[in-house]
């Protein structure tokens, strides 16, 4: 394996385009991830903690927030806080939210159909941007913290994606994720429907633990990620940091690249033969309409059967597939649940009998 990469198409996208981290806010310490600050009686200061234990102040619940892609966009949207979104890059395409919510994201002025352009953004009148990756280091395609600053924004990061590096081994719950939803909660003032999403979150993974708990680790199925839409001539892995390591684990499968350090890597395809998978998830971008999505699992299946080097995989000669969109398995919000439920009903389908 090589160097680190992000797919850069739809919602997850290429980290070294988007804007920096780091924001020029005021520091604070000793705070929670997102609470309100320790001040005076009827105090509405909110601290928010980002990656690498950067604090950030806000003097009340911010107002204007921008979304730098559909992930952050669609966790305000269930909280809630819709009307405080004044803008967003990288926008859902058509069906990939469900219909209330698709009516309120069509509201969203979309500043940018991909990376929001420098000057939209400095000039979107935001009190903060939610930055769902972080740029890999040396990037400056966006605004810098001091341009950031000068503009009145600051950058709040949802750690379970901008945050990946960081952490330690691999991941296997949806914990960040779970807590990214809470934290734009406290940050918004939308606490209690952060705490109803996480606990109706938490009911589908415990009804999906109890029936795969049982199954030996050495006996669980292994598991690909196809990232159709990150190129077949050098294929992509998704590895132990990234949220979709969580997804596969809790569904009770085993990741091909758990032991890979970083969140994605570059691979070759030798790589994967070797470790031939029980199942792949052909994974491709939301293409707008279920044909159109239809038509990418149909590409991605054929050159998997068609290709030399992975017409001979298990999964492959057995057509063990499994056709999720990317933004369901790798990016936050409450699908991460959803898609661990339809794997393991996928995966162990007489366990889930008596479970409509």
């Amino acid at each position: 394996m090589s160097r680190i990469w992000r797919p850069i198409s739809g919602v997850v996208f290429a980290a070294g385009l988007l804007s920096t981290a780091c924001s020029g806010g005021d520091g604070g310490g000793g705070a929670d991830d997102a609470s309100p600050a320790r001040g005076g009686s009827g105090s509405s200061q909110v601290l928010v903690e980002n990656c690498v234990g950067e604090k950030i102040t806000f003097k009340a619940p911010p107002g204007k927030i921008v979304t730098s892609n559909a992930a952050g966009l669609e966790i305000l949207l269930r909280l809630g806080a819709g009307p405080k979104v004044i803008g967003t890059g990288f926008p859902p395409a058509k069906g990939a939210l469900p219909a209330d919510l698709a009516d309120q994201a069509a509201k969203v002025p979309v500043l940018g159909r991909t990376v929001i352009p420098k000057e939209k953004l400095l000039g979107s009148g935001a009190d903060a941007y939610i930055e769902t990756f972080r740029p890999t280091r040396g990037a400056h395609v966006g605004p810098r913290p001091e341009e950031f600053k000068a503009a009145g924004i600051q950058v709040v990061q949802l750690r379970s994606t901008a945050c990946a590096a960081e952490q330690s081994g691999p991941r296997k719950d949806l914990s960040a994720v779970t807590e990214d939803i809470e934290r734009m909660g406290t940050l918004t003032g939308t606490s209690e429907r952060a705490r109803e999403i996480v606990a109706g979150m938490q009911k589908t993974l415990n009804t999906v633990g109890e029936r795969v708990a049982a199954v030996p680790e050495g006996q669980r199925p292994t598991y690909f990620v196809f990232d159709f839409d990150a190129g077949s001539k050098e294929p992509t892995a998704v590895c132990g940091k990234q949220v979709a390591n969580a997804v596969i684990t809790l569904a009770g499968a085993r990741n091909i690249f758990r032991d890979c350090d970083a969140d994605y890597m570059k691979t070759g395809w030798e790589d994967i033969v070797d470790k031939n998978p029980d199942w792949i998830q052909l994974a491709v971008r939301n293409r707008g309409s279920e044909k159109a999505d239809d038509k990418a699992f149909d590409e991605a299946e054929r050159f998997l059967k068609s290709f030399p080097a992975t017409r001979g995989l298990t999964a492959v000669k057995e057509d063990k597939f499994l056709r999720i969109r990317s933004e369901r398995t790798t990016t936050p919000g409450v699908a991460n649940a959803e898609t661990v439920e339809r794997i393991a009903r996928t995966l162990y389908p007489d366990k889930f009998e008596d479970v409509r």
